[in-house]
């Protein structure tokens, strides 16, 4: 790997990946929370019909991860990916409600997923393959984890913002108008960051066509010296399906199952968002100085235990308090583990590889963890009627089996070996 870059990334730089991030992650956090509630309170109860939705948008996301960043490996291109990619991608998100308009629920159902599937095609183009491969050209060994951090806040105001206002916004003027503003707000924050974005350095087309770009990836050889990434890509698979199996019905448990208002949930995921912002930074910088491994294997045992906490809370304090104890696991988890994928990127594929992140992460993760979750639901759940249809409320021992599943995540990780940096080769 390459890593003669300065270690101080420029203002301009810096910029475009803050506006880059924060408008890809305002269109994702709506999807994964907001998509499952319209369907839910607009469409019909039925858990099942979620677990459907992230599965296949899961499958969506994570080939498009794939063929289209590897495309972009070949060409030498991002700026052009992320331009016309976060364009429809805003334009998509808006159009999402407009499925609660047909008849009969079967239809509106299949109409709800087909809308998620064009505007993920979309956000896995300029987010999951073109944003993260640019990220990994403008960084390097030295820096990564500062940036992981910038990216993690990013990621913590998006759903601090949508966790904290949705509530209110959709009580005040309804879903439609709510998806609307949020497609406008996706554009006017995400094209101006792909303008900024200048062409990396050391981007070059690649010499190998697009599918011996891919195939080859799976040779003997190239499994063998990429292994690392593989391993700790397992760990962030089991990860995936752990956080998987109750994140996608946390507002519906919250809502229905605590019976804690839309409003009152919103600011309980205020709380437990704005104080890990407050603490990403000097995660990111602890990633950088005592390295991927140790923070990420911290991060699991802490997370297993706050979710299963969690699952055992019932007063509201108590609620808060083991919410943000996850909340914040999950971070330190999200900064160490990205940072050190990244730093295993083989230079010439870092959009294809940002695609088996996504395999793993999401296809994984989003495919099984939902269906699990849903099953869970449908077996110990709460029956509930909504307008005449039928439902359950999600238990709390989707949030148990959540944190039992996630100490598998131990097993890879301690496996896995970090790079070294250049100091450190040198002493």
């Amino acid at each position: 790997m390459n890593e003669s870059k300065s270690a101080k990334i420029s203002s301009k730089i810096k910029w475009a990946i803050i506006l880059l991030s924060l408008a890809g992650q305002l269109a994702w956090a709506v999807e994964n929370q907001y998509f499952n509630l319209f369907i839910y309170n607009e469409i019909a109860p039925v858990p099942f019909y979620i677990s459907l939705l992230v599965a296949i948008t899961a499958i969506i996301s994570t080939l498009t991860a794939i063929f289209m960043g590897a495309f972009s490996d070949v060409k030498g291109k991002r700026r052009i990916f992320l331009l016309v990619g976060y364009s429809l991608w805003a334009i998509t998100t808006a159009m999402f409600p407009l499925a609660g308009l047909f008849q009969p629920v079967v239809l509106a159902v299949t109409i709800a997923i087909l809308f998620d599937c064009i505007m993920t095609f979309f956000g896995a183009t300029a987010n999951d393959a073109a944003f993260n491969a640019y990220v990994t050209d403008v960084t390097t060994l030295e820096n990564r984890g500062q940036i992981g951090s910038i990216l993690e806040i990013m990621f913590l105001i998006a759903t601090l913002i949508i966790y904290g206002f949705a509530g209110f916004i959709i009580e005040s003027v309804g879903y439609y108008i709510f998806f609307y503003i949020i497609g406008a707000v996706v554009g006017l924050i995400g094209i101006p960051g792909a303008i900024l974005a200048a062409k990396p350095e050391n981007l070059k087309p690649s010499k190998a066509g697009w599918w011996k770009t891919i195939r080859i990836t799976f040779s003997k050889n190239e499994l063998k010296n990429n292994k690392n990434y593989f391993i700790i890509l397992i760990a962030v698979a089991i990860w995936g399906i752990s956080f998987n199996i109750f994140f996608p019905f946390l507002m519906i448990y919250l809502e229905h199952y605590l019976n804690i208002s839309i409003n009152i949930a919103s600011i309980l995921v205020f709380i437990a968002l704005l104080t890990s912002i407050i603490a990403a930074f000097p995660i990111g910088k602890a990633v950088d100085k005592l390295g991927r491994k140790k923070l990420a294997i911290g991060s699991v045992c802490l997370e297993s235990i706050s979710l299963i906490l969690f699952a055992l809370a019932e007063n509201i304090i108590f609620i808060a308090i083991t919410a943000v104890m996850w909340v914040f696991g999950m971070v330190i988890f999200d900064i160490a583990s990205k940072t050190w994928i990244k730093d295993l990127y083989p230079e010439e594929k870092r959009g294809q590889f940002s695609g088996y992140y996504i395999l793993f992460n999401v296809l994984i993760g989003m495919t099984i963890g939902p269906l699990i979750g849903g099953f869970l639901s449908e077996e110990f759940g709460t029956p509930i009627v909504i307008d005449g249809i039928p439902g359950f409320i999600p238990p709390p021992i989707i949030f148990i089996v959540g944190g039992i599943i996630m100490l598998f995540v131990l097993v890879p990780l301690i496996r896995a070996k970090e790079l070294k940096k250049e100091n450190e080769m040198e002493k």
